[in-house]
């Protein structure tokens, strides 16, 4: 092949001395359409500049951590086949209402930029983002083979736009609505859906606090024979339920309702064999909903408990021995929600049981400061000791002991997110009568959580050192969010290093100064630095402030 190229034949087709090029290109597009790791690509693409026109002629899935990290003109720009789009917008403490009313993440400018340039667009997942029904309409007219929508915690549509999609996107497989705001216009929008056999494999729309039309949605379900997702809203009965249960056996995750009788509701005291109906749900293994729970249904769903690795009662203010009678079936849990209402006893339940749990997350009912919390380092004991394969936690109690702490940070080696809310401010080690969450706790986590790459604390901390431990033990910490405790300038600088790697950093009445910050701006120009005043803190800002690095305008796929 060299002897080929150091010949000389005499004239020759100038595209000949390209072809190799062209043969380069070819086999780097081949290769990398089975590259679907997005840090893998990124990475790919940052090698010369033929791969990274590879790459970006090869992508297919698009992925934006901030929809202000780039343009949507830039990103259309460079991508110019793709047929998924994730979209974020508004930080994650927007969900604390801590974001100013009308701070943006507006999809109206990434709708119309989209429209014309990404025809064989089929997916669009959007968090904390504003969408109107114009937008929905723009959606549902520009994709012909549009096919999921995924809104997360977003605002700003309602069911007329609900209803211009599903009639309009014949081909649509998923529609999944999760912890959004959507507007009351009066529209029967689930009457919508094409009167033909659809593609519906998930339908979710527990968030959406308007009644529906239910007799469009059991025919809806019994013409949609690959619906594997089903989450209802609080306004339907467990009657309801069941009928609809009856015509989707095949589901593999369902959200249940309200999951007790509803007055408005006619026949709702008909004798109902609700058990049968989920004996006859082979496939069940995630469940959720009890929205409006009767804790006399819960032995109905004692056919599946065996099957299950999700189990969300978030909204169930069931006692210890409402679940005792669920959990000592559940086996195979992996991820499990919960209410503080089912105390430590329960908890140790759970710990008894669950041995293949990932996932924990126990809210509270109460959430004022001054709350009796039924739960405690015991239960948090029970679950370190008990679930060893645990990765995620959040934890919500009122007291809490550094050894439950340190216990957890050994007992647990995965874990990789670890969110403790105290919600007594700053009340001791009820044991030692020590600072809660003290700088050996902290430096336990750094020593052992090395997987960690979430970590959130409140009240917590005695000192700047805490912080240091964490920000130089946790090689792989991504999102760090911290309220109320006692780091100041000399931790915020320490983690320096670390900065560029991580989401985001967010540090809330803090001990913190506006020249700390400015420090951090300095030395670390790429960052986005944000310092958010209150009213108290407008005429002392060389006092404590809040600070956000602005770690989410990153995107992955920014370059």
């Amino acid at each position: 092949m060299t002897e080929h190229h150091t010949c000389d034949h005499g004239d020759h087709d100038d595209s000949s001395s390209h072809f190799p090029d062209q043969v380069l290109e070819n086999v780097l597009e081949t290769v990398l359409m089975f590259l679907t790791c997005r840090r893998d690509r990124n990475a790919a693409s940052l090698v010369c500049k033929s791969w990274y026109r590879a790459e970006a002629m090869t992508r297919t899935g698009l992925f934006i951590g901030n929809c202000y990290a780039v343009s949507p003109h830039r990103a259309i720009q460079r991508f110019g086949r793709v047929q998924s789009l994730v979209l974020k917008g508004k930080p994650r403490f927007a969900d604390f209402n801590l974001v100013p009313p009308n701070w943006g993440a507006h999809f109206a400018p990434w709708a119309t930029a989209m429209g014309a340039a990404w025809p064989g667009l089929e997916k669009v997942c959007l968090k904390r983002m504003s969408i109107t029904d114009d937008d929905l309409r723009m959606i549902s007219v520009s994709f012909p083979r549009f096919k999921e929508l995924v809104l997360v915690c977003c605002e700003g549509f309602g069911p007329i736009g609900l209803a211009d999609l599903v009639s309009k996107c014949r081909q649509l497989r998923v529609l999944d609505l999760m912890e959004c705001v959507v507007d009351d216009d009066e529209v029967d929008w689930i009457s919508f859906f094409p009167e033909t056999v659809t593609c519906l494999e998930s339908l979710i729309f527990d968030c959406v606090d308007i009644p529906v039309n239910i007799d469009a949605l059991e025919r809806l379900v019994a013409r949609s024979p690959s619906l594997k997702k089903l989450k209802l809203n609080r306004h339907v009965s467990i009657a309801q339920l069941h009928r609809l249960m009856l015509r989707a056996p095949q589901l593999t995750l369902l959200g249940t309702g309200a999951f007790n009788t509803l007055s408005h509701v006619p026949d709702e005291e008909q004798e109902l064999d609700l058990s049968a109906a989920f004996s006859a749900c082979k496939n069940l293994t995630c469940l959720s909903g009890f929205q409006e729970i009767g804790p006399q249904f819960l032995p109905a769903i004692h056919p599946v408990c065996a099957n299950l690795t999700s189990l969300n009662f978030s909204y169930a203010n069931i006692n210890t021995e409402h679940l005792k009678v669920v959990i000592r079936h559940c086996y195979k849990l992996q991820v499990f929600w919960v209410l503080d209402s089912i105390c430590d006893e329960g908890l140790q339940a759970v710990a008894a049981t669950c041995k293949d749990l990932r996932e924990l997350r126990v809210f509270p009912v109460d959430a004022r400061e001054d709350s009796e919390c039924p739960v405690s380092e015991v239960g948090l004991l029970a679950i370190s000791e008990g679930c060893r394969k645990l990765r995620s936690i959040l934890y919500f109690c009122q007291r809490m002991t550094n050894a439950v702490v340190i216990a957890m940070s050994k007992n647990c080696p995965d874990l990789v997110v670890f969110r403790l809310c105290i919600m007594g401010r700053h009340l001791p080690d009820h044991i030692t009568g020590e600072p809660m969450d003290e700088d050996k706790a902290f430096s336990y986590i750094g020593k052992y959580g090395k997987l960690v790459r979430t970590l959130s604390v409140a009240f917590a901390g005695d000192g700047d050192m805490g912080l240091t431990y964490v920000l130089e033990g946790c090689p792989r910490l991504q999102k760090l969010e911290i309220r109320d405790s006692p780091f100041g300038d000399v931790a915020l600088l320490s983690g320096l290093h670390h900065y560029y790697n991580m989401r985001f950093l967010w540090m809330s009445s803090c001990r913190l100064t506006l020249r700390g910050c400015k420090e951090v701006a300095r030395r670390r120009p790429q960052l986005v630095v944000e310092v958010i005043r209150d009213d108290e803190q407008e005429n002392a800002l060389e006092d404590s402030v809040s600070m956000d690095d602005g770690g989410e305008n990153k995107s992955d796929d920014e370059s």
